[in-house]
């Protein structure tokens, strides 16, 4: 009896060492004449991260460890976690990774190899290029080695796709017992990703393969892995790894007062002025907290090392001075162990409590 039908998952073997400006879909191309309608190419980001020329060169005399921490410092807008060295970072692009996806491996020791700058729009490239050299329509899916949260050992993800929708939305659907499905939402680009590394391997120099026999309708909009990313309302570790500490006594709620927003840029912006000494960079945002005022998150986008510390207690300082001035009540609550994540306070502002 003949096996049922299913996926298969091939590799594309006699790809070269992709430099700089190099026709990533014309080699493809010739790699893999076989390639036909409906396949599923799945390429790691480091080929198009390299053919894209999105690299850092580490100079001559320069610690290749200390050049990919500035790295990582420059493609960061959000630290989530630190252990010493380790980052777990939001980048640029809205991944949340260790490292911000930046690669020492498979590389000369002299390149660090960055995420590309746009995934998703590379692969809608190479999809259209493949259409013109073959003339097959196929999806695409850029993939890229993550960590999984609680979870030891590494997997593919997708960071870019494109001619396929990034999930599956099963919400309303009734399964065989008859419950009606209220979140499941099939991550399918990420689990194409997954299959593909199984053939292409971390060793074996095959970065690219093809999943064939999966059929999905491109979406309109091709909106690419954005509809993946999960930041936001929907982000339940915003505030990283650490707790915040509250007041060690009852005190007042105070009570909302419209122009918090600006008040509060006004403040920090007076306050870094004032202080140019402390080089602090400030990431916050106003945010809804019920009925106790409007609440700040203050980031530090730097590691928070005994100097920044001190930096952070002159800014923050000065900064309620300056909103005390205007007649704001404030409230400062700063994180429980500074080092755990980029947050390190949270400021609560509103009117005076009558």
């Amino acid at each position: 009896m003949p096996a049922p039908a299913g996926l298969s998952v091939h590799p594309v073997p006699g790809l070269p060492e992709f430099q700089p400006g190099d026709d990533l879909a014309g080699a493809l191309a010739a790699a893999a004449p076989w390639l036909a309608d409906d396949d599923v190419v799945v390429v790691t980001s480091k080929v198009v991260a390299k053919v894209e020329g999105n690299l850092v060169r580490v100079e001559p005399g320069t610690d290749r460890e200390a050049a990919r921490q500035r790295a990582i410092t420059a493609e960061t807008v959000r630290v989530v976690a630190r252990r010493g060295p380790l980052r777990i970072v939001e980048t640029r692009h809205g991944w949340v990774v260790a490292a911000a996806g930046i690669d020492a491996s498979n590389v000369a020791a002299d390149t660090l190899v960055l995420l590309p700058a746009d995934a998703d729009a590379s692969a809608r490239r190479l999809r259209e290029r493949l259409a013109e050299l073959l003339g097959v329509t196929v999806a695409v899916v850029v993939s890229d080695t993550f960590g999984r949260p609680w979870r030891d050992g590494v997997s593919d993800v997708a960071i870019g796709a494109a001619g396929l929708p990034a999930l599956v939305d099963h919400r309303g659907s009734v399964d065989s017992h008859g419950n009606r499905l209220e979140t499941t939402q099939v991550a399918v680009v990420d689990e194409l990703a997954a299959a593909a590394d199984l053939v292409k391997g971390k060793l074996a120099g095959v970065p690219v393969a093809v999943v064939r026999g999966l059929h999905l309708a491109p979406p309109a909009p091709d909106t690419g892995t954005r509809p993946l990313v999960r930041l936001g309302p929907g982000d339940l570790f915003a505030t990283g790894t650490r707790d915040l500490v509250g007041s060690r006594g009852p005190t007042p709620l105070l009570t909302r007062r419209p122009g918090a927003g600006d008040a509060v840029t006004g403040a920090f912006r007076v306050a870094v002025a004032a202080l140019p000494e402390f080089p602090v960079v400030f990431r916050y945002g106003l945010a809804d907290d019920g009925d106790d005022g409007d609440v700040v998150d203050v980031h530090l986008a730097e590691p928070v090392t005994p100097g920044a510390a001190l930096s952070v207690g002159a800014v923050v300082g000065a900064a309620l001075v300056q909103l005390q001035a205007e007649g704001w009540a404030t409230r400062w609550q700063p994180v429980a162990t500074l080092g755990g994540s980029s947050l390190v306070g949270r400021l609560r502002l509103g009117a005076p409590p009558p």
